[in-house]
């Protein structure tokens, strides 16, 4: 059987069923604001990771088994980037005390602008690497620059009060000094103002926006197709809300995870330096497979969170 041709009603198609999932899931699952528990949570996560891997198997019946594995390997490599951020949003809703029941609205809203933004950089990326090869090669350099500077720089901690976006906004905008319940928007002096619930709407946006520039190019190590990026992207942004839900209580215990990550980004990198593109493939020949790459991924990510759960067991001990 010939593969599907991936034409713009594909494209359509596919944008018009994750609109259609989050609408339901808004409009009818999460109608009214609440805290998500630890059960919904993880059902939510066990249902968009089934849903990835259907998508999965859909592609390797009607497009390739390679382009099904490039699909996963892109997947999985999302998602354990997405740590970090999970990590830093709950850093953030920390900082700002945010209520539980209205975290679930400001992610679900963080989504929508995360699909614009990365669909914008995908297209860009894509774009680019038709028509230069080469900038492939400045990509690995980047993710290896990422990489090592998150494996060698020091912790910091959020600080909101530094992020331009941020302090941009409240120069703008007069701001209420006390949450107005789920609204962004309230009275004060009868004046129109914003809420502190939409300025952490702002650092929603602006920390995603952070770490797409590591995550888009991260994928193109293991794809050139804009619709496998694209699709691999959206399912683990899909599924990062619950992720979040049920992780965040617990992204304490995973010291090492940072680490993991960071060799992560060195390791997509540098495959995609070794590698030959454009002109540099008359000149030599070195190819990575994609079921290694994810192998690989696979194995650090495991013995990251493995090794972070024992020390953290060790010190309960002590």
């Amino acid at each position: 059987m010939d593969p599907v041709v991936i034409t713009p009603w594909l494209w359509a198609g596919f944008i018009l069923c994750v609109l259609f999932f989050l609408a339901l899931d808004l409009g009818v699952f999460h109608r009214q604001a609440r805290a998500v528990k630890f059960k919904e949570a993880f059902a939510w996560t066990a249902l968009w990771f089934a849903l990835a891997m259907l998508f999965a198997a859909g592609l390797a019946h009607w497009r390739s088994h390679d382009e099904a594995v490039q699909f996963v390997a892109g997947y999985v490599i999302e998602l354990s980037l997405s740590l970090d951020n999970v990590l830093v949003m709950a850093l953030i809703f920390s900082w700002f005390r945010v209520p539980s029941a209205f975290q679930h609205r400001l992610l679900f809203l963080g989504i929508l602008g995360a699909l614009a933004m990365r669909g914008a950089m995908i297209a860009a990326g894509a774009a680019l690497i038709h028509r230069f090869a080469w900038v492939l090669y400045a990509f690995g350099a980047f993710l290896i620059f990422a990489g090592i500077k998150m494996l060698f720089g020091r912790k910091e901690m959020v600080q909101p009060e530094k992020n331009l976006a941020l302090r941009l906004t409240r120069r703008l905008f007069p701001v209420t000094p006390d949450f107005a319940g789920a609204n962004f928007f309230s009275r004060m002096n009868g004046r129109l103002a914003l809420t502190p619930l939409a300025l952490v709407l702002v650092l929603v946006e602006t920390t995603d926006l952070i770490f797409a520039v590591d995550s888009v190019p991260a994928v193109f190590s293991v794809t050139r197709e804009a619709f496998i990026v694209f699709t691999s992207n959206v399912f683990a942004i899909l599924g990062l809300r619950s992720l979040y839900f049920l992780l965040a209580g617990a992204l304490g215990y995973f010291r090492y995870l940072k680490t993991g990550l960071s060799l992560v980004l060195i390791l997509v990198g540098a495959k995609m330096l070794v590698e030959p593109h454009g002109p540099a493939a008359r000149w030599f020949q070195i190819q990575i497979s994609t079921g290694l790459s994810l192998l690989v991924v696979a194995v650090i990510l495991s013995l990251s969170i493995l090794l972070s759960v024992v020390a953290a067991r060790r010190e309960k001990r002590k």
